[in-house]
This record gives structure tokens, C-alpha cells and sequence, in this order.
């Protein structure tokens, strides 16, 4: 008999799986900031900020966050499908059309997002690529978490390798300004009315997921999904202490070659080749720390309590990301306050620490009373046709 989808019960649920998504939304943020407030996409960020404590937490952002945490939001991303499937499947219901559901429900949030609040959407790269997933859920775990990590490391070793050679070639490869474009988006979010605001918005869009990226953003992207949908069948972290020993060696492993890297641009050369190789290779194997460290954590009552608050985040993870995205806007943009770049990196990084502590607060009431986000709720709905319990 078909049965109805409802809530994970709270014993069910996997407490590392959302610290990690809480995680990953602040990690996301720190990645997010200066582009919310800077015209990030045109102009050098180490040449923007080069003293003080601009410097000290541009470079600190950079290490142990850049290029690592959209990684692990489409491992999780993998990973939650993975849990739908088993969930249907026990129910009796169709997971593949279940799962259109939900993609068509997150394009159609992700344009809402990227055209109308801010141009630097995860959400619609997530629905396209997660329709090819698909054609994969199906296979076994071992072979997903093989099929990609080839299909992440072969192309991105190839194009390291060609890029690494080139280190010290000088200025041919190195980092410049657009002033043009710079002072477009300037001209844009301080004081450009909301259409023009729209149009740059729409120009900074394409900017970054234009034909070409777009082949980067899914090699980039889609083989965390296969990882994480094979880690979620192998079941590592839904008993990572069977696997104690194979997680603590991934996790110091990873740690010791992620930082090496991630340093490569401030103790060689910076410029586009040692930063492809900080983001490509150093920024996931730093994502496989966090994972492989977070599942380990978890299961310390100690740490657990400590990194409590980041599952409230993570419990209402969509909500919290759009969040973000309006609250900076409305800041910083011309229909705000207008603070469009006038803000210094450590301005911002200091707002966005303060917000995402109410963020936790906020979180922490809200799921105190409700089973569901607000957007959660909504893509519930949408996805089963059918109003889920709401409150507690």
C-alpha cells in the first residue's frame, strides 16, 4: 500500500548529515559575502585587500572555504536523494517522480533567486545536473563513489597538471581587473533603480554560467552527487564508527594534502594557475575532511553539543540560504541601504558572523515549534501534493 511521506522522526535522523548542512551554509556564506557587497566578479579579491585584517581574513576565507563547501552541499546533495530513494521505496511510491518533483521545484526557486535577489545562484546548477543523476542512482555504492571520483579527478588532474607547469610564466596568467565591468556593477547595485539592478544581475548571472563554465560547473559538481549518493549506500556515515579507522585516515590525509595545496598561491606565484589548483584539487580534498572529521565529531558527546547549533542551520538549510541572500541584498543594494561597495572585507566578515548567530537563534526557535523550514515546507508540499504536518 502507498503511504504518505512524513517527517524523518528525530531519532532517525543523521545528526553529522545536518551539521554538515549547516556547515556547508556557512561556509557557502563566507565564499558569498564579498560578492554580496564587492563587485567580487570583475576584480582581483588579494589585490582589493591586501593589509590588515582584510588581508588576514580574505586569505583565512580563502583557505578554509573557498572552492570546498559547493562540493559538499551536492554531496549532500547526493546523499539526501539516496535517503529519498530507500524512503520511497519502503513506501511504495515512485522515486524518480518524486525526485522531478523536487528539481523542477528547486529550477524553479533557483531563477526566482538568481533573477530577482542575487546573481550568484547554487540552486538552478543543482536542478539541471540532478535530472542526469537519474540515469545513476540505481548502482551499487562502491561504484558510484569510483565512477566519481574519476569523473572529478581525471579531468581536473589534466587540466592541474598543464596549468602547474605554466607557474612561473609571469604575467601571462595573471589575475586582472575589468575596470569596465567593475564600474558597471558599481554603477548598478549603489544607485541603479531595480530594472537596472535586474539586467546586472542577469549580465553577472550568465557571467559565471556561461556554455563554457558551465562544463566546469558540472565536472565540478556532479561527481560529488555519485560520491555522495555511494557513500550514503555504503552507509559510512550512518555508522561511522564501524569505519573508525578508514574515516580517521581519510580525515588526516586529507587535511595534511588540502591545506598543501590551498596554500600554493601565498608561497608560490599567485595567479590563474596556482589558484585552479588551490580551488580543483586542494578545495574538495579539504570538503573530504570536513565530511569524514564532522562524522567522526558527531559521535562524541562533547563535540556533539558543540557543533549543536550548526544542525539547526542545517535542519532548515534552504530557508537559511535564501535568507542570506535577501537580508545582504537589502543591505547592500540600491533598493536597501545602498552600501554597495563601500564595505571592507572586515566589515563584512564581521556581519556575517553576527547573522548567521541569529540565523542560529532563529533556527533554533523556529524548529523548536515546526517540523519544517518555510521553504521546506513549500517544497514538501510541492513535491507530494499534499500538505505535510506542520507544527509539533
Amino acid at each position: 500500500m502507498k503511504g504518505t511521506m512524513v517527517p524523518l522522526q528525530e531519532s532517525k535522523r543523521i545528526e553529522s548529515i545536518d551539521i554538515l548542512r549547516g556547515l556547508a551554509i556557512l561556509g557557502i556564506f563566507l565564499v558569498n559575502m564579498p560578492s554580496f557587497h564587492s563587485p567580487l566578479l570583475y576584480i582581483d579579491g588579494a589585490e582589493r585587500w591586501a593589509g590588515g585584517w582584510d588581508r588576514i581574513l580574505y586569505v583565512f576565507s580563502d583557505i578554509v572555504a573557498q572552492a570546498s563547501f559547493y562540493p559538499l552541499f551536492a554531496f549532500l546533495f547526493g546523499f539526501g536523494a539516496i535517503i529519498l530513494a530507500v524512503r520511497s521505496e519502503e513506501k511504495g511510491t515512485s522515486f524518480p517522480l518524486l525526485y522531478m518533483k523536487r528539481l523542477s521545484f528547486l529550477l524553479i526557486l533557483g531563477c526566482i533567486h538568481a533573477f530577482f535577489i542575487w546573481h550568484g545562484d547554487i540552486l538552478i546548477n543543482y536542478a539541471v545536473f540532478g535530472f542526469a543523476f537519474l540515469f545513476f542512482y540505481k548502482m551499487r555504492g562502491r561504484n558510484l563513489i569510483l565512477l566519481g571520483s574519476v569523473c572529478y579527478v581525471l579531468p581536473f588532474a589534466i587540466l592541474s597538471s598543464f596549468l602547474i607547469m605554466s607557474i612561473f610564466e609571469g604575467d601571462s596568467m595573471a589575475i586582472t581587473t575589468d575596470s569596465e565591468m567593475m564600474k558597471q556593477s558599481l554603477e548598478a547595485y549603489q544607485s541603479g533603480t531595480f530594472t537596472e539592478i535586474m539586467s546586472q544581475r542577469a549580465l553577472d548571472w550568465y557571467m559565471v554560467n556561461n556554455p563554457f563554465n558551465a562544463i566546469i560547473l558540472f565536472l565540478s559538481i556532479f561527481p560529488f552527487f555519485l560520491m555522495g549518493a555511494g557513500v550514503a549506500k555504503q552507509g559510512f556515515l550512518q555508522n561511522p564508527t564501524q569505519y573508525k579507522r578508514q574515516l580517521k585516515t581519510i580525515s588526516i590525509v586529507s587535511l595534511l594534502l588540502g591545506m598543501s595545496i590551498k596554500f600554493l598561491p601565498y608561497v608560490t606565484v599567485y595567479h590563474f594557475g596556482t589558484i585552479f589548483v588551490q580551488d580543483y584539487l586542494g578545495g574538495p580534498l579539504l570538503t573530504v575532511f570536513y565530511i569524514t572529521a564532522i562524522a567522526l565529531l558527531a559521535e562524541r558527546a562533547g563535540a556533539s553539543r558543540l557543533l549543536q547549533p550548526f544542525s539547526y542551520i542545517g535542519r532548515m538549510s534552504m530557508s537559511n540560504y535564501l535568507f542570506q541572500s535577501m537580508v545582504c541584498t537589502a543591505i547592500f543594494y540600491s533598493y536597501g541601504l545602498g552600501l554597495y561597495g563601500s564595505v571592507s572585507y572586515t566589515t563584512g566578515f564581521v556581519f556575517l558572523i553576527a547573522l548567521f548567530c541569529l540565523q542560529i537563534l532563529l533556527s533554533l526557535l523556529w524548529m523548536g515549534l515546526f517540523y519544517y523550514g518555510p521553504v521546506e515546507y513549500i517544497w514538501h508540499f510541492f513535491t507530494y501534493g499534499k500538505k505535510p504536518v506542520m507544527r509539533k
